[in-house]
């Protein structure tokens, strides 16, 4: 008997849509944009139907590339930025606030002290390469449970220090993939301090989604029921200015 995997039944709906549509998508702008936007719905829907608390591949240290590679922007160049990053992040903190009854700011040390998860995990580029990579740091969940999110919140806005020109860098994530047990704030990797190049102090890692979901640089969290009022309202940097999906489920 052929045994379907959550995966495989992901490709298999995705490839079908697509042999379904490869006609319509040279159509038009508005056809293919809607017909991409129908299969990030369909992944989505497919993922959370099917294993939503499923965990990804963990590996073994044999397994991790000598070499992980920076992307994106890897030296923020705004000022109060610089001086975290002069004095070592010692007067740094996490601001976590929005739709949450208990508002805090989490200095650098007290992320540290909270239960922590080691992972080694493959990280899936969206511009086509991978690398594994050891991850320290502090569940989102225990986060979260620190402030207690309102019943109206829905999504974690990732606010951070980076920035492309004018516009600042943000993600999201909904409320599954924030409790996920493998999404963190990741404060170590690779058995050390986390590096300014992968995102210093801290930054997501949300294992089930493509590289570009996991913001570096990460200043404030921001706990909100809709993601049309940030930024233009697609629910991230690379989903408002390049049309990115806001699910990049993998």
């Amino acid at each position: 008997m052929t045994r379907i995997t959550r995966r495989g039944l992901v490709a298999g709906l995705g490839y079908t849509a697509i042999a379904g549509t490869t006609g319509l998508l040279a159509a038009s702008p508005e056809a293919r944009a809607t017909i991409l936007q129908g299969g990030e719905a369909l992944s989505y829907r497919t993922h959370r139907l099917i294993g939503r608390d499923a965990l990804v591949r963990e590996y073994s240290e044999a397994d991790m590339s000598p070499d992980f590679r920076t992307n994106g922007n890897t030296m923020p160049q705004d000022d109060a930025y610089q001086r975290h990053l002069d004095n070592g992040f010692a007067d740094w903190a996490l601001q976590v606030d929005g739709l949450v009854a208990n508002p805090q700011a989490f200095p650098l040390d007290r992320l540290r002290s909270m239960p922590s998860r080691t992972q080694i995990t493959r990280h899936d580029c969206v511009e086509g390469w991978s690398a594994i990579g050891k991850w320290t740091g502090v569940p989102l969940s225990a986060v979260l449970e620190a402030v207690t999110p309102m019943p109206a919140a829905r999504y974690v806005v990732l606010h951070c220090a980076d920035s492309f020109g004018l516009a600042p860098y943000y993600e999201s994530i909904d409320f599954v993939d924030a409790y996920h047990p493998q999404t963190m704030l990741a404060y170590g990797m690779n058995d050390g301090p986390l590096p300014v190049g992968h995102g210093a102090p801290i930054r997501l890692r949300v294992e089930r989604q493509l590289g570009y979901k996991h913001a570096k640089f990460v200043m404030r969290l921001e706990l909100v029921e809709s993601l049309s009022a940030i930024g233009r309202g697609k629910g991230g940097f690379w989903e408002d200015n390049s049309g990115y999906e806001w699910y990049a489920g993998i």
